[in-house]
């Protein structure tokens, strides 16, 4: 048996032999054979130029990994992605469905220690199909398209210390495809114009977002995006956790979101008979994040069972919070404010903030501060709901009503503190609480009509 130490050094030595790493000669086929022979392949300081994908086929290759230390530039100048991690896992996580072929073979390939920068309109970063247990860590991506290209199946893939900067698609993109199990943590995902973290269609589950820095990922000239998007239209989308991260940026981008939820989801197998034609897809926890500057900060749509607590929004130029034809909605110690340390931005108060809950129902909007929405005909604006809890929030110095309440049925309103105490010149000309029609209601104060 040859010893290890000899082993390393005749992978150096080959990779050394076969590869220029000088920015100009073509090394695609270098690296592919490097791929396919070693499967594992540790690159040296240099920037290696790309026209083809380089395809990881793990059924061939076995156990792969494509490292560095850092140094090691790939340079994608043809269309598609750099590195193509392709398995054939077609089950689930579930220990007994996995084919002996995926542990002897297939499991754990990885990226790390690389940048990949894009040279071409259509260039990616990393794609993987059909992979299990994909890690992706202390990886650059920029320049490209899309950085995380997640196809057709995958499962327990973990994103992890990587900067996805500047690419004109989506960050890290779980584009239709059916994958549980996957990990965003302690990474950077900024300035790309399609979206963040983006999951659209598929059936995707048990997606965790933490403790990353996730701005600026909307294209002032291109469509909305969000700095997360949960998509269930075309499948299912639920089971998600974003938490501790900062979102912001841009509210310059029209349609801008930090997080936008649209639950409507259209996967056959899941949509009830008799009932409505979609789904409410949901189950999502957004939990000690700070968020800001967008059009919207938090925008739920269709869906059900979101949790939103203990969050810090500002600067939402449209409205903090938008939630809308939705249930089983918690909402709950979150701090809704407009901070004078802001208004060095020069925005002249345009962003107008508040929260609109609109055709919500068995849902909860307690121990929440609301200050300094402007502009708006009410802070706190419901309507069309029933069965909410709407208790001890504080909502003050705010333009327009302080909580309005538009044919709200069923539901219990009590110990909120509603004041405007703001200079007279500036003072809310409207009453604090304001109900039109309604019934069936436990309201701890007189309906009053606004000025």
């Amino acid at each position: 048996m040859r010893p290890l130490l000899a082993l390393l050094t005749f992978t150096t030595v080959l990779t050394a032999q076969t590869l220029i790493g000088d920015g100009q000669a073509d090394d695609t086929a270098a690296l592919q054979k490097l791929v396919d022979t070693q499967g594992s392949v540790r690159l040296p300081k240099g920037r290696y130029r790309l026209t083809k994908t380089i395809t990881v086929e793990l059924a061939k290759t076995g156990y792969a990994a494509i490292s560095g230390d850092g140094t090691a530039q790939l340079i994608m100048a043809g269309p598609g992605p750099a590195l193509h991690f392709l398995g054939t896992h077609d089950s689930s996580a579930d220990p007994w469905n996995f084919k002996p072929a995926i542990w002897l073979d297939q499991r754990g390939p990885a990226a790390s220690g690389l940048e990949i920068v894009g040279a071409h309109p259509e260039a990616d970063g990393i794609e993987a199909t059909g992979t299990m247990q994909l890690t992706i860590e202390h990886v650059l991506i920029r320049g490209c398209r899309h950085g995380v290209h997640l196809t057709k199946r995958d499962r327990n893939v973990i994103v992890s210390a990587c900067n996805i900067y500047d690419n004109h698609g989506i960050g890290v993109f779980y584009d239709d495809v059916n994958l549980h199990q996957s990990n965003i943590v302690g990474s950077h995902i900024s300035y790309n114009g399609g979206g963040g973290v983006v999951s659209r269609g598929g059936n995707v589950r048990n997606l965790q977002i933490g403790t990353c820095d996730i701005e600026h990922n909307h294209d002032p000239k291109g469509p909305p995006a969000a700095n997360v998007e949960l998509n269930s239209t075309g499948g299912s989308i639920g089971e998600v956790t974003i938490t501790g991260c900062t979102l912001q940026h841009t509210h310059k981008a029209p349609g801008s979101a930090n997080v936008r939820i649209l639950g409507a989801g259209t996967d056959e197998s899941l949509v009830r008979r008799g009932e409505r034609p979609t789904t409410r897809e949901g189950n999502v926890t957004i939990t000690g994040n700070v968020l800001s500057d967008v059009e919207v900060n938090v925008e739920i749509r269709h869906a059900r069972g979101v949790t939103v607590s203990g969050n810090t929004f500002w600067e939402g130029f449209a409205h903090d919070l938008l939630v809308e034809d939705s249930a089983n909605i918690l909402i709950s110690g979150n701090n809704f404010d407009r901070n004078p340390r802001y208004l060095v931005n020069g925005n002249g108060l345009a962003e107008k903030n508040g929260v609109v809950l609109r055709r919500v129902e068995d849902a909860s909007f307690s121990d929440n501060v609301v200050v300094g929405a402007h502009g708006k005909e009410a802070a706190v604006d419901v309507e069309d709901s029933s069965r909410l809890r709407i208790t001890n929030n504080s909502i003050l110095d705010s333009d327009g009503a302080a909580l309005r309440l538009t044919r709200l049925k069923r539901s219990l309103v009590t110990g909120n503190l509603l004041r405007d105490d703001r200079p007279a010149d500036r003072k809310n000309l409207s009453t604090p609480l304001a109900v039109r029609e309604g019934e069936d209601n436990r309201i701890d104060a007189e309906p009053t009509v606004a000025r």
